[in-house]
């Protein structure tokens, strides 16, 4: 195990102050499995106000403001290398539980095996002391062979533990599925059996699991487990309502699946959160809006009742308003039409003015994660390229006389003349000259050649004019070049 040096060293100050200290949880589990911890958790036989009696003498500052014997030791600047706050817990038991959430009450153990007897699975019950440099492993439960088998079993009887906190059925599926492990025989029966307990628990709880699924690699086997285990109707029924639906000629799988493998894609490809949501949501209103059977099926309007529906699902499990409205946004316009030569760059502006330029890349991305769920082999056709470079293209502000720090009133004014081709022919020269040294696009510096231009003829400012419209056609056309080359369009 690669132990950062502040655990270390707050192990060792434990330990000289008289009592023991372990390593336990999930960062014992992630370092067996050659993977790097996200937080380092400490056990000890110290009670919470000895643990911050040991460290205030150390000179460390620390809090305790739960009921379940953490306390938190604040490290300074010099001693961190993974995080500011090392979380040291005294060894528990647990009362009895009344709303599968939480114990009515927590009482001080006297050994280490006692706290890991009231711990979820055996793979989380693993204890590590440091004894003469060296790691000691204690595992009363065989987390490492379970380990070793890919298998995950709950501590003692696993209705009672999932009793005691029905969020750990949620988090036995979310570890089997993003791990790639299997659920030992009895947790899963006892998992089925009772996972109507899911209901007792708090939208926020699930939401930050869920979460947690979705992200991680192995996000579709999650969801496939949590819809074969039962779970899954509970939280999101809509998309279990998807299984058996078959759908048209455009798709080979039914909803369920579909939503699934966009899902999966976007997984394969790191997208983000709010990517992986829309794709696993994308076509939730299909069910609802199919019309007929066969492949000539259709489903009119499923991407506004789908936006409809993912706003209730999201605000259902707690998410912020923030996200709540990007996954929207992305559900509701992910049926946008494009084909090379039919639409008009005047509706990709609409479009791009509807979802945002911002945004342009995530539904671009989910446009492409629903043709994999669709069972379309390529993902990036080339009207999906030549779309992307219409974007860029229209997103760009067009080079005109608009980007000068004056304007035609200027001319007018400075030179007391009216309005007419003069002043364009002016500007158009001033612009030539900008774009070739932008840093004369200065207010002094028009000025003052704009005096320069009144004294040529205007033979020679239309000269001028047509030589400066020709090289701001030339820079308009490298920059359509570079732009077509960087999208791969002909």
């Amino acid at each position: 195990m690669n132990i950062p040096k502040e655990i270390v060293n707050v192990i060792k100050i434990i330990n000289d102050s008289g009592f023991e200290a372990y390593i336990v949880g999930g960062c014992v589990r992630d370092s067996l499995m050659k993977k790097t911890p996200e937080d380092w958790d400490l056990a000890t036989n110290a009670t919470p106000e000895k643990i911050q009696q040991i460290f205030k003498k150390n000179g460390f500052d620390s809090f305790y403001e739960n009921n379940f014997g953490t306390v938190g030791v604040l490290l300074s600047k010099k001693e961190r290398t993974y995080s500011d706050v090392v979380e040291i817990t005294t060894y528990r038991t647990e009362g009895v539980y009344r709303d599968k959430r939480r114990p009515e009450n927590v009482k001080w153990a006297k050994t280490i095996e006692e706290d890991l007897s009231r711990r979820d699975f055996t793979v989380n019950a693993i204890a590590v002391k440091i004894e003469k440099g060296k790691n000691i492993f204690i595992d009363p439960f065989d987390g490492k062979k379970d380990l070793d088998k890919k298998i995950i079993r709950a501590v003692g009887d696993p209705t009672q533990r999932f009793e005691e906190d029905a969020l750990r059925i949620f988090r036995a599926i979310r570890f089997a599925g993003t791990l790639g492990f299997e659920i030992e025989k009895e947790t899963l029966k006892s998992i089925k059996k009772n996972g109507a307990w899911i209901l007792d628990i708090s939208s926020e709880r699930i939401r930050d699991e869920f979460i947690k699924m979705i992200m991680s690699k192995n996000a579709y086997e999650g969801i496939n487990l949590l819809n074969s285990t039962g779970i899954l109707k509970h939280i999101l029924p809509e998309i279990v309502a998807g299984c058996g639906v078959s759908q048209n000629k455009h798709h080979i799988y039914d909803c369920y699946e579909h939503n699934l493998l966009a899902l999966k894609y976007a997984a394969k490809k790191n997208f983000n959160f709010h990517v992986r949501m829309a794709a696993l949501l994308h076509d939730v209103a299909k069910p609802k809006c199919k019309r007929g059977e066969g492949p000539d099926a259709t489903f009119y309007n499923h991407e506004i009742v789908g936006a409809k529906m993912t706003k209730n699902i999201l605000e259902r499990l707690k998410f912020s308003k923030k996200d709540i409205d990007k996954i929207t946004l992305l559900v509701r316009y992910h049926l946008f039409y494009y084909n090379v030569g039919e639409v008009s760059e005047s509706s990709i502006r609409r479009l791009v003015r509807q979802v945002g330029i911002e945004n342009m890349d995530d539904l671009l991305n989910l446009r492409m994660c629903d043709r994999i769920g669709s069972g379309v082999p390529k993902a990036e056709p080339y009207k999906l390229r030549h779309l992307k470079y219409i974007i860029e293209k229209t997103s760009k502000d067009p080079i005109s006389v608009k980007k000068l720090k004056i304007k035609g009133q200027d001319v007018i004014d400075i030179l007391k003349i009216e309005p007419g081709p003069k002043v364009g022919w002016i500007l158009n020269i001033l612009l030539g000259q900008i774009l070739q040294d932008p840093k004369r696009n200065n207010t002094r510096y028009l000025k003052k050649q704009i005096k320069e231009l009144s004294k040529l003829s205007d033979k020679d400012l239309l000269e001028m004019d047509k030589k400066a419209k020709k090289d701001i056609l030339k820079i308009e056309t490298k920059s359509d070049e570079m732009t077509k080359k960087k999208y791969w369009i002909t």
